[in-house]
């Protein structure tokens, strides 16, 4: 199995992407008309303000520019549920390589066009992104393409851990950190990180209850595979993960939660209604823990969730 990511890894991650991606900032969620009980405590890491509209860019970026030249020159493929995706077009576009994406037949319509935008070749493959990868694997094998894994790569988690640097950089107070789950890359970058910064702080990931991937091989304690899915979060939605995330998340994340689409929903209208905050449902996901009440904070506590992508899917 693929040793996870160190410290040394991240921070050298975070200075490898400066100038590809931004530093997005960290907001506190008040003041608000609604919920303003659990809003109060609460501080919000805007990712979704990040290139290609997703954390995604983190990883990806620092995957490919780590990569030799001679690796490059062919190309790039990965699969994904669309922003890992955009986030790999938008490197190849910037190290001037072409980008093939693999999708399923689920992914939305606007991530689509913005991958036409960025000059990726496009393989729609599949019903779900387990299907899609297999395809992209096969692929890349018979191409001879460089293959960028969406959450169970080395570089790929130490891209995204530099978000934790950037929130306790300026926030060291913080208690807990929600944090969205799809395959798992995002989570165990952050926890690594910021375990390594402040080892009392709690991680808190949040799963759809129609693609509880980790929650269920946290509780079967194995990796296991999903039977099928029920969330319109698609890019929260693998039928498995991985042994590097699963091994990370068992070992730095406090808690998996679950959450309703329908959750996510509102979660995302508030963001819009309150501060303007244009959130797809998975960026929402972490929002959608504390409003629905399946993470219950204590008194004083200071959280910070990390809206992690943007987009219209939560309040269309």
């Amino acid at each position: 199995m693929t040793k996870a990511p160190g410290m040394s890894e991240i921070r050298a991650a975070a200075e490898r992407i400066r100038g590809f991606v931004r530093r997005t900032p960290v907001i506190p969620a008040v003041p608000v008309r609604e919920h303003s009980e659990l809003a109060r405590g609460l501080l919000l890491k805007l990712e979704s303000l990040q290139v290609t509209g997703s954390f995604k860019a983190r990883g990806a970026i620092n995957a490919v520019i780590s990569l030799p030249a001679e690796r490059l020159q062919r190309g790039i493929v990965t699969a994904s549920g669309g922003n890992h995706g955009l986030a790999v077009a938008y490197a190849g576009w910037a190290a001037g390589v072409p980008a093939t994406v693999f999708l399923p037949r689920s992914v939305a319509a606007d991530k689509l066009a913005k991958l036409a935008a960025w000059r990726a070749r496009v393989v729609v493959s599949g019903e779900a992104w387990d299907d899609s990868n297999r395809a992209a694997l096969q692929h890349a094998e018979a191409e001879n393409l460089a293959y960028i894994h969406p959450f169970a790569d080395r570089a790929v988690i130490a891209g995204q851990g530099t978000i934790a640097l950037e929130i306790l950089e300026k926030n060291p107070d913080v208690d807990t950190l929600l944090v969205a789950i799809g395959g798992g890359g995002l989570i165990s970058g952050i926890a690594i990180a910021a375990k390594a910064l402040k080892p009392g702080i709690r991680i808190i990931g949040i799963e759809p209850t129609g693609a509880p991937t980790l929650h269920d091989s946290i509780a079967a304690g194995r990796l296991v595979e999903l039977a099928g899915l029920d969330t319109a979060a698609v890019t929260l939605a693998p039928r498995r993960s991985a042994e590097l995330n699963l091994a990370v998340i068992k070992e730095a994340v406090e808690q998996v939660v679950l959450v309703e689409d329908e959750e996510m929903r509102e979660a995302a209208r508030w963001l819009w209604r309150e501060a303007g905050i244009g959130a797809e449902l998975s960026g929402a996901a972490a929002v959608a823990a504390l409003l629905a009440r399946h993470y219950r904070p204590g008194a004083d506590e200071r959280m910070c969730a990390v809206v992690c992508g943007a987009g219209t899917d939560g309040f269309d």
